[in-house]
């Protein structure tokens, strides 16, 4: 999962600044985690823990409430709610990459994915972001080739996924739901040829620039077997002890192991 923190880095200062280009400063200064990451470790913390999703975002939440967090997802935090509020943005695809990595069945992946989701995005597109987001890094960290992937994709959740980037990226604007940008972030791992190239791809959109690398990155990392060791080293290094303990505890258990 770190390599969908890193994405989330990444994008950070792009997100209300957007570009339509892939030559940009990998490193920003003002690079930082925010929303994404967080609620991301919070999934790898339930998974390890045993807790419920619902706990754990509430607790996530009140330690780091200023990290960039939807309205809706503030309030029903805030209060710590436990009905989820029909929600379908792609909150729910950019938490989701630790699912993807942990079980050993795509049934399991769905279904964890399902309820990592719905307890705040239990509309249908908000689930089904979820788990074409998990079910793409379970194919790809499986060793599934990347027309094996598009296909599935395609066939399972009804994304179409023939698009070309130099196609999207022209007309295409912010776009938080996840039916508007899962599929383009997907894409945009298609295309790559490297984790770094996944995560410039799904930025260069010009759209929600931090949650769509760090879906994209997500894949990336599972297809590529890992991110290069300076831009982890650079992740890891902006998480403060909690983050990355818990980071580094699920990269032991579920991906070093897995490799």
């Amino acid at each position: 999962m770190i390599g969908a923190i890193a994405g989330d880095m990444i994008g950070s200062v792009y997100e209300r600044s957007p570009i339509k280009r892939t030559d940009f400063p990998l490193f920003h200064p003002q690079c930082c985690f925010t929303d994404d990451t967080v609620l991301t470790v919070a999934v790898a913390d339930c998974i390890m823990s045993g807790e419920s999703f619902t706990t754990k975002f509430h607790d996530y939440f009140q330690a780091y409430p200023y990290a960039g967090y939807g309205g809706t997802f503030i309030q029903w935090a805030l209060h710590r709610q436990s009905e989820p509020y029909n929600s379908w943005g792609n909150g729910s695809a950019m938490r989701v990459s630790p699912v993807g990595f942990a079980y050993d069945t795509l049934d399991e992946v769905l279904s964890h994915a399902k309820g990592s989701a719905e307890v705040t995005h239990n509309h249908s597109e908000g689930i089904r972001g979820a788990q074409a987001t998990a079910a793409a890094i379970f194919w790809a960290r499986t060793r599934k080739d990347k027309e094996y992937i598009r296909s599935s994709v395609e066939h399972m959740f009804g994304y179409d996924l023939g698009q070309r980037l130099q196609d999207i990226r022209p007309g295409y604007t912010f776009d938080i739901s996840c039916q508007g940008s899962v599929p383009q972030a997907i894409i945009a791992f298609l295309e790559s040829r490297t984790y770094e190239e996944a995560v410039r791809n799904a930025i260069s959109l010009g759209g929600d620039a931090d949650t769509m690398a760090c879906i994209a990155g997500g894949i990336a990392e599972a297809y590529y077997g890992g991110i290069p060791k300076t831009i982890e080293e650079w992740a890891l290094g902006l998480l403060d002890e909690r983050l990355r303990r818990v980071t580094e505890e699920f990269h032991r258990r579920f991906v070093l192991q897995a490799g």
